[in-house]
């Protein structure tokens, strides 16, 4: 599987005096899952439906692997809309099967593929099934696998883990990695900071329709970790409660977390901490998806 790099630049979307989208210019690149986050109201949906075409722009523009995006490209996409759009009376198989028929695949072959990946979701004893008749985690296994039948080099997926238990976010958590994996290029937006910070390689933060932060995770982290630290050693930490330039945030025996005013005021500490015993490790704590997601809001 191979595709181009899709990049938005400068998208700008209006409803009326409403201005929806201002400037969002990021990248989505094969073989990485990118997280797309916001509050309601932020962007998101509207941004997706511009990808695929649903939507029309003010002004900016989508490419993909470096030229203007085109219906062609979006064939093969996959998309997952935030509202469901599967027949309710349907069965679960024949309704996949069709969507595989409906991208070129013979009946064999999508019978197959149908087959295979609803058994990769944990839908393999609800292939005869109506839709109508699962559970909503289940509907939404179904959903994910309409958009991925067809082996899509482009994902596009709202709220993918929207109502699906911990069990069944690790299922398609792995069905997603391994789609990446392939090289596919995966955007998917979602609610759970904790479950995009354990899956997303990159990061967008949308807020009231601009781009408040993009990068990959590990990027992001480092760029917005303060001088914080976190102190494990086998003695009693409280003497840091005295120490010049730290603000203790959190203590318990030889455990401590604290900010310090600055790199030379945390090695001070390291200095310290050895003269006064074993030290367990000492390292700069970074801060989570929804710390960093919190202050760039603001």
């Amino acid at each position: 599987m191979t595709t181009g790099e899709l990049q938005l630049t400068g998208i700008t979307k209006s409803y009326g005096s409403r201005l929806v989208l201002d400037d969002v210019s990021f990248r989505v690149s094969p073989g990485r899952l990118t997280g797309f986050v916001g509050g309601n109201g932020a962007g998101k949906t509207t941004t997706m439906r511009i990808v695929l075409g649903l939507l029309s722009s003010d002004g900016g523009s989508v490419e993909l692997g470096g030229t203007p995006i085109t219906t062609e490209d979006r064939r093969r996409f996959g998309y997952m809309p935030e509202e469901r759009g599967l027949y309710p009376k349907m069965k679960v198989l024949e309704q996949i099967v069709y969507l595989a028929r409906l991208h070129g695949f013979s009946k064999a072959d999508a019978a197959a593929r149908a087959t295979a990946l609803l058994s990769e979701l944990g839908l393999e004893e609800r292939l005869n099934d109506t839709i109508e008749s699962l559970s909503l985690g289940n509907q939404q296994r179904a959903q994910i696998a309409a958009a991925l039948v067809h082996d899509p080099e482009m994902l596009i997926l709202d709220e993918p883990f929207s109502g699906l238990d911990p069990l069944a976010v690790d299922v398609v958590a792995g069905v997603l990695q391994a789609s990446a994996a392939k090289g596919a290029a995966i955007l998917f937006s979602s609610h759970q900071l904790d479950v995009v910070e354990r899956l997303c390689d990159d990061l967008v933060i949308l807020a009231g329709g601009t781009i408040r932060a993009a990068g990959s995770r590990e990027g992001l982290r480092a760029e917005y970790a303060s001088d914080r630290y976190e102190l494990v050693s086998a003695g009693d930490a409280g003497w840091l409660r005295a120490e010049p330039g730290i603000t203790v945030l959190d203590f318990e025996g030889g455990y401590a977390l604290f900010d310090a005013d600055g790199p030379d005021t945390a090695q001070r500490v390291l200095r310290t901490a050895v003269e006064r015993g074993d030290v367990a490790s000492f390292a700069p704590k970074h801060p989570s998806l929804a710390q960093i997601f919190k202050e760039v809001i603001q």
